[in-house]
């Protein structure tokens, strides 16, 4: 192994005031009794269980560079913590290998050279190939801006890009999408300056996408550079080096010993971190969470088999997931009645987030069921009082598997990079016009960076609809 140092449930009104209240703290029961009600789960699963084991994150990070990357000691241990205390709890454990291209930054320079001199602070997008040793020298083409720069070749048709760095506004399409646009046009490498305060830390997705040099920086480095190219000649240094290297990494399943093996109910949540960081908000906190249920739940006899999910090398492109759904023969995939996925669930700057399962937001919806499943999340909220709002299906967490293998899915997500609005700030309070989580990606993604009354409802909610469908999945699979 490789090392690194560098419920159609319908809810009664009894059902929905207990929902209400929620649990503060958890009761002296809960070490011995069986939580097979809502009431008694939401009593035994509260903030300081999920709070306890991002702790053990973040040591594990501090302990490992700051990081919990898969492919790194960080993540093993990360691996190592969950997978025990997921045995102790009574589950059947399964530690699933599979392999990995491993992708870090080396060195990361650049600089705007002439008319001004001025730092970029360059943000290599992950699977970015290297520039020649030593780095790049050339003129900067600007990719005239709109609603989705960069998104088409028709993008690059004003101007020749041929040897140059391409300056492009982010937003409206894929890192990988703008980065292959300017390649195709003869450019040598591609800047992508963000579309808000703060830097960017992306991925091209694959390694399939590394065509030239791609870097992320932040609007108030981007723009003077975009300012003086259109006034004149404008040239910029990039120094970009990378390594990748065949690996392995893991998730970690744990299984109900009891309940229906012909009717599973996937709860899931990735584990690694970025390079970066140590990812106790991204994903520490799905992560965290759905062990603290798993722990709670532990005395339950489920009517279905529930399997607990973290997945490995998510933030190398779903991986993990990708690997365990791509495994299963037809029949066990056939077995998993739905998924429910639980990706950055207590975002400083959050907004109450559930996937739109029906497509009555976005116009995407997912595999039959999903609705139902987006429909109980709306019912715990509602039963709250609490605003929500749905989300884009973007196939940009561990859901995408299974949607894409036609399994119900559904969950929660409190933002990541995106702004958020005025109108969002009115219902949700926080900044408007800054990211949901400014520490996305970065290595202020600690302990520190999560807001605890988000985290302790979603944990709440992780709880509710988890053990809903360990009775009761017909109001999604029939």
């Amino acid at each position: 192994m490789r090392r690194h140092v560098i419920l159609a449930l319908a809810l009664g009104a009894a059902t929905l005031t207990l929902m209400a209240s929620g649990a503060a703290a958890q009761s002296p029961s809960c070490e011995s009794r069986t939580n097979n009600t809502v009431k008694k789960l939401l009593e035994c699963v509260t903030l300081d269980g999920v709070r306890e084991h991002q702790a053990a994150l973040q040591e594990i990070a501090d302990a490992n560079g700051g990081t919990r990357s898969s492919g790194t000691p960080g993540y093993d241990e990360s691996v190592d913590y969950v997978a025990g205390k997921a045995r102790a709890a009574g589950y059947r454990v399964t530690v699933q290998e599979f392999p990995f291209l491993f992708y870090a930054e080396v060195l990361e320079e650049g600089r705007e050279v002439s008319p001004t001199e001025r730092d970029l602070e360059p943000e290599a997008m992950t699977y970015s190939p290297s520039t020649p040793e030593g780095g790049i020298t050339a003129p900067v083409a600007v990719v005239p801006e709109d609603a989705d720069t960069g998104c088409t070749a028709g993008d690059f048709a004003s101007q020749s890009y041929v040897g140059t760095i391409a300056f492009i506004r982010r937003g409206g399409c894929t890192f990988a999408v703008k980065a292959e646009n300017a390649a195709n046009a003869g450019a040598v490498a591609a800047v992508i300056v963000n579309n808000a305060p703060g830097g960017i830390n992306g991925t091209l997705g694959s390694p399939d996408a590394a065509t030239i040099p791609a870097v992320g920086v932040a609007k108030e480095l981007g723009d003077p550079v975009i300012a003086d190219a259109a006034v004149g000649p404008t040239t910029v240094f990039l120094n970009i080096q990378t390594i990748t290297e065949d690996t392995v990494s893991y998730n970690v399943l744990a299984e109900s010993k009891s309940g229906n093996p012909d009717n599973v109910v996937m709860v899931g949540a990735h584990l690694d971190s970025v390079f970066e960081g140590p990812g106790i908000q991204d994903n520490g906190s799905g992560s965290a969470a759905i062990l603290e249920v798993a722990e709670q739940m532990q005395k339950v006899k489920p009517e279905n088999k529930v399997r607990f999910a973290w997945w490995g090398s998510e933030e190398f492109g779903l991986l993990g997931s990708n690997y365990y759904v791509a495994n299963l023969s037809a029949e066990e995939r056939e077995d998993i009645a739905l998924y429910l996925n639980f990706d950055m669930i207590g975002s400083p700057n959050y907004v109450r987030f559930i996937y739109d399962g029906d497509g009555s937001a976005f116009g995407l919806a997912g595999p039959e069921g999903s609705g139902a499943i987006e429909a109980l999340y709306e019912e715990f909220y509602d039963a709250r009082g609490l605003a929500h709002e749905p989300t884009e299906i973007s196939f940009r967490s561990d859901y995408a598997a299974f949607f894409n293998n036609g399994i119900p899915f559904g969950g929660l997500f409190t933002g990541a990079e995106g702004i958020k609005t005025p109108a969002q700030q009115a219902i949700y309070g926080g900044t408007a016009g800054e990211q949901y989580d400014q520490c996305y990606h970065l290595a202020c993604d600690t302990f520190a960076n999560v807001a605890l009354d988000v985290l302790d409802l979603n944990s709440d909610a992780v709880a509710f609809s988890t053990l809903t469908y360990a009775k009761d999945t017909s109001s999604v699979n029939g």
